[in-house]
């Protein structure tokens, strides 16, 4: 039987503070960013990070003087360590903090889900209660299985914001088929295949939302064509060009979401594990004509498989990666496969499309590369 796996998920909600609270929201926010800042500047110099108990005699009676109650000094050393990490990771220099954001510890925040108030702890002990705008989607975290966790409060264009992180323990289902997944342009294809290798099915998932937002990409550098010297100063055109951008944005996101709903939906009707290709260097790839170097940036395959991923987290069932390499140009079932142009090829005696021949790949890959994940070949696959 399968360990459970805890699983995270994060809830957005714009927040509506009381008249005069606001200032002092804003105030604690200030000092909290530049009481990481003052912990980033001072262990930037060093060659190495300290640990938490070298960071607590440095700096906790400075932090303290300050208002700051004591998870809140933890969560600032905890913040200036993951900044200071990261930006060495990257090879970036001494990084200034603007943002304002706060990390919130369970013990410095109260929620009430049945009221839709959060009241948080802020300089000096003081509590402020801050009015929850809350929207439909947000209502399958009541149901009792989820438990929220620590809170991110931020401040942006006037308005505050709440990210709740929510968590549950999930137990993973034991898969009964292998499902692969190849994404196009124009539709994503998978075919089902059994622990035997044998076919189950094979389906289609139209998927234009490219098409639109390519559309919307299109008019926006027309309008730049149009305007080459001037547009940044029209305000008109700023506006025009800003609004089909975030248009062509929002397709995406809605489509993606779409389309990662129906593919968790037809894994757990069958019970079966998910599987993708490995593109993380597909745009590093420039070897294509003209037209698929306009349409690939905006391909939001990446953010598919993601939404899909943590989808299929919620309910139980596992998501792999294999290989891309040549998966639409051997034949999955042994039959001789003839090419009859771009998209269509001949597999023995049946027509069929490429993406088809790409995702029964996949899955055959999948399947070998469970089997090593499991033991069954003789080792475990790292």
């Amino acid at each position: 039987m399968s360990l459970p796996v805890r699983v995270t998920v994060t809830a957005k909600a714009e927040a509506v503070t009381p008249k005069g609270d606001e200032v002092l929201l804003v105030e604690f926010l200030k000092t909290y960013r530049d009481s990481v800042q003052l912990v980033v500047d001072e262990i930037w110099g060093l060659s190495e990070a300290p640990s938490r108990t070298e960071l607590h005699n440095m700096f906790y009676s400075k932090l303290m003087k300050l208002g700051f109650r004591a998870h809140h000094v933890s969560e600032i050393y905890r913040r200036a360590k993951e900044v200071v990490k990261s930006t060495r990771k990257n090879k970036g220099s001494k990084p200034i903090l603007r943002k304002l954001t706060a990390r919130i510890h369970t013990l410095d925040y109260r929620l009430n889900l049945n009221t839709k108030t959060i009241k948080i702890a802020v300089l000096h002990d003081k509590w402020i209660e801050l009015k929850l705008k809350w929207y439909s989607y947000l209502n399958k975290y009541l149901d009792g299985s989820w438990k929220p966790g620590e809170i991110l409060l931020s401040y942006r264009h006037g308005r505050f914001y709440v990210y709740i992180t929510f968590h549950r323990d999930v137990v993973p289902r034991e898969p009964q088929a292998i499902m692969g997944v190849d994404l196009n342009f124009n539709n994503i294809t998978y075919t089902i295949i059994d622990l035997n290798s044998n076919l189950v099915f094979i389906g289609v998932i139209p998927f234009k939302g490219l098409k639109k937002a390519l559309h919307l990409r299109k008019l926006a550098e027309d309008l730049q064509w149009r305007h080459p010297k001037n547009w940044r100063f029209l305000k008109w055109a700023r506006r025009t060009r800003a609004r089909w951008l975030s248009g062509a944005r929002n397709i995406l996101v809605g489509s993606a979401h779409r389309v990662s709903r129906r593919l968790v939906e037809v894994a757990r009707e069958y019970n079966a594990v998910i599987v993708f290709e490995d593109l993380e260097k597909i745009r590093e790839n420039n070897n294509s004509d003209r037209k698929l170097s306009w349409e690939k940036p905006m391909w939001c395959y990446r953010r598919i498989q993601e939404y899909t991923e943590y989808k299929a987290l919620l309910e139980g069932i596992k998501t792999i990666y294999v290989n891309p390499a040549r998966t639409s140009k051997k034949a999955p079932n042994g039959k001789r496969i003839k090419f009859i142009n771009y998209r269509f090829v001949r597999l023995g005696e049946t027509i069929t499309t490429r993406d088809v021949v790409a995702s029964w790949n996949i899955a055959l890959r999948g399947l070998e590369k469970l089997k090593r994940m499991r033991g069954l070949a003789g080792y475990v696959e790292p």
